[in-house]
């Protein structure tokens, strides 16, 4: 069986009066110029039907497939590093259960380890998260993060340890970024941009310090469970396989209209927010996924010295 030279998600039909368009991996159709190239060699081609292209017009055609990114060079998904296969897991098997299985699936090697049964117990301390050499920990709450429970953990990109982590706030859960380097954004960072960004801070800081007064338990559904596993999974693979932290832009090779009719001409358009620098907020009920900018928080100056 031939393999196809077109990366997975991208496809070419034939629009009758129209020729041929693409349809990029974002659901975008563009147009296609092939003047004097064959379509139906070309399209023969894509298939992986063919080896290589017959005639020059050909391999123009080829050529602005490859430089647009839709062809296929080899594998799409590497294995995983080596170097970068033990991922510590903490956390409540709710999710690191999935997350388990599909970081199993990809070809890491994930751990699970006990984590403080309760908020009043001490915090892992950095020597304890350090334990077994980890490339990664990542810490899963089904709820919201005690006070001082991830400062211990905050500090592992200093030691060149990744560091993931997400969280339950009733409906809605946090996946926040991965820190892999200082200067990455840490829980502190979120927590001091949620704070910022509300003006009910007073409520929400009194609301992670607790206590708090439930009434029946919001329990995480398998889909809702499966969806923040493959969110945290997505951003350890990419991190892994050293995929570039930049918002990806959708390349075009002509015109073509979107699916809502917009149209576009011959420039990229913004994707989404790099990874080390989004909030992302999962609605449990829905399963609809929003994404918020964040940065890290700069030190305050210190004050200065009163003299006299």
């Amino acid at each position: 069986m031939s393999r196809s030279r077109l990366v997975p998600g991208v496809e070419v039909v034939a629009v009758p009066g129209r020729g041929l368009a693409v349809r990029t991996a974002e659901g975008e159709f563009l147009g296609v110029r092939t003047r004097g190239a064959d379509e139906d060699a070309l399209l023969t081609l894509l298939s992986g039907a063919a080896a290589a292209p017959a005639d020059e017009e050909l391999r123009r055609v080829v050529r602005a497939f490859e430089e647009a990114g839709y062809l296929a060079d080899g594998p799409r998904r590497p294995e995983w590093p080596a170097a970068r296969r033990n991922i510590l897991l903490l956390g409540d098997p709710v999710l690191t259960a999935p997350l388990t299985e599909q970081l199993t699936a990809l070809g890491a090697e994930p751990r699970t380890a006990a984590a403080p049964a309760t908020p009043d117990a001490p915090p892992e301390n950095l020597d304890d998260l350090l334990h077994g050499d980890p490339a990664a920990v990542v810490w899963c709450l089904d709820g919201p993060v005690p006070d001082g429970l991830w400062d211990s953990a905050d500090r592992l990109p200093e030691r060149g340890v990744a560091w993931l982590r997400c969280h339950r706030e009733g409906w809605q859960a946090y996946v926040e970024p991965l820190a892999a380097v200082p200067g990455d954004v840490t829980s502190a960072h979120v927590r001091a941009r949620r704070l910022a960004a509300t003006p009910a801070y007073r409520e929400l800081a009194a609301y992670w310090s607790g206590p708090r007064t439930s009434g029946a338990p919001v329990r995480i559904t398998a889909p809702a469970a499966g969806l923040l596993a493959a969110l945290l999974a997505d951003d350890l693979s990419r991190w892994a396989g050293g995929a570039p932290d930049a918002a990806v832009d959708v390349g075009t090779l002509d015109a073509g209209t979107t699916d809502a009719g917009t149209t576009v001409v011959g420039t990229p358009g913004a994707g989404g927010l790099p990874a080390r620098r989004r909030l992302r907020r999962v609605h449990l009920r829905t399963l609809t996924v929003t994404e918020h900018p964040v940065l890290p928080v700069p030190e305050v100056a210190p004050m200065p010295k009163k003299h006299g």
